[in-house]
């Protein structure tokens, strides 16, 4: 998830790598071996991203009609699942409410997104990097539009830190990289407690049969994993190994060096929680408004706050494109115990797809000029 090298320099490429070394970097015939397949896969990624080279292999086409394949395959199974499914009621009936409730949504999706960038802000304050908010928040929306137009969810991720080593003398791609990982552990690290919550405050909700017991298996296998990535990440023996490497390994270390600040600022890392809750909450309000736009307002807040998170950690799942598919295939799960019907589930999902790509549409102006700022200073 990183571009270019920041100012003060990047190890370079392994010779014996896929990646295509720079014209003006040397080679290092003394770099050791990769030890392994995946952390040559890693290796290969964070260098290409970093040296701005390709990789020698041919590209694999069939990746990106696969994912549609995949997502097209899964909404045609939600439709033989249910017999009586029309689509017809898919689509919401317009009128001024559904107008109005639809605007709503677009809006505090577009207040969530400078939330997030509030939220890398307090990440980078921790790192001893101070950035005003009015220069990442055109870099979040730009990163956005990029994740959303792209079949991957880290090609906004890749951006933002691309831009940001050009743009900040005193941030190197590592520490950038670190920034953006830790900002997106944070924000994950909210879904599993909004879902507790939720069974905590309507216990009905804990007894709605498969439903219940799934969004309780993802809420707590998500949590349990972010935990033990951050406590690897922090020790000194395992993450801290490579505080002081070179390669693509000092992005590992970039990540063990911003867990430590965090602890050590734990203002600034109350201020990342706090921001990730936001944003979070105020996706689950969005959320609501396109319910009562299609319909079914009458569900109510605490559904939401027990199952949406489920559903945003299913979706980014790479087994389809831009999550069509497993999105609204967790709605049809979640919802239709609370005698929600299986239309108006898959239109809840489809609705939120739609709305969420036209607000990406705002970061086509801070990625197109941003791209020929970078090009220039390049």
């Amino acid at each position: 998830m990183v571009d270019q090298p920041g100012p003060e320099g990047v190890g370079a490429p392994d010779p014996d790598s896929t990646v295509a070394a720079p014209a003006d970097q040397a080679p290092r015939p003394d770099r050791p071996e990769q030890p392994s397949p995946l952390v040559d896969a890693v290796g290969e990624i964070l260098e290409v991203t970093v040296t701005g080279g390709a990789p020698a292999k041919p590209r694999r086409r069939w990746v990106l009609p696969v994912r549609i394949a995949v997502s097209l395959a899964m909404l045609g199974l939600l439709y033989t699942r249910f017999p009586h499914f029309d689509w017809e009621h898919v689509v919401p009936s317009w009128n001024r409410a559904t107008a109005l409730w639809l605007i709503g949504a677009a809006l505090l999706t577009l207040l969530g997104i400078v939330v997030s960038a509030i939220r890398w802000q307090q990440v980078l304050k921790a790192m001893g990097i101070h950035e005003k908010l009015n220069h990442l928040v055109p870099l979040y929306f730009a990163g956005h539009f990029v994740s959303n137009v792209l079949p991957s969810t880290i090609g906004g991720d890749v951006l933002r830190v691309s831009r940001f080593t050009k743009r900040v003398p005193e941030a190197n791609s590592a520490d950038t990289f670190a920034s953006v990982v830790l900002e997106r552990l944070t924000g994950w690290l909210v879904l599993p407690l909004i879902t507790f919550f939720g069974f905590v405050i309507n216990p009905d909700l804990r007894d709605q049969g498969r439903a219940s017991t799934v969004a309780a298996a993802i809420a707590g296998a998500t949590l349990v994993a972010l935990v033990v990535v951050l406590l690897l990440a922090d020790h000194p023996r395992l993450g801290g190994r490579f505080a002081e490497s070179e390669g693509w390994a000092r992005f590992v270390g970039a990540v063990h060096r911003g867990v430590a600040q965090m602890r050590a600022h734990p203002a600034a890392a109350l201020g990342v929680v706090l921001a990730g809750l936001a944003y979070q909450l105020i996706l689950v309000a969005a959320a609501l408004m396109v319910a009562a736009a299609l319909g079914f307002g009458w569900l109510g807040l605490t559904p939401l706050l027990a199952f949406l998170p489920a559903v945003l950690i299913a979706q980014v799942l790479p087994i389809g494109i831009s999550g069509l598919g497993v999105r609204e295939g967790a709605f049809v799960l979640f919802l239709t115990p609370l005698g929600v019907p299986a239309e108006q589930a898959v239109a809840l999902g489809l609705v939120l797809y739609v709305l969420n790509l036209l607000v990406s549409l705002v970061g086509v102006p801070s990625f197109a000029v941003g791209g020929r700022r970078g090009s220039a200073a390049a």
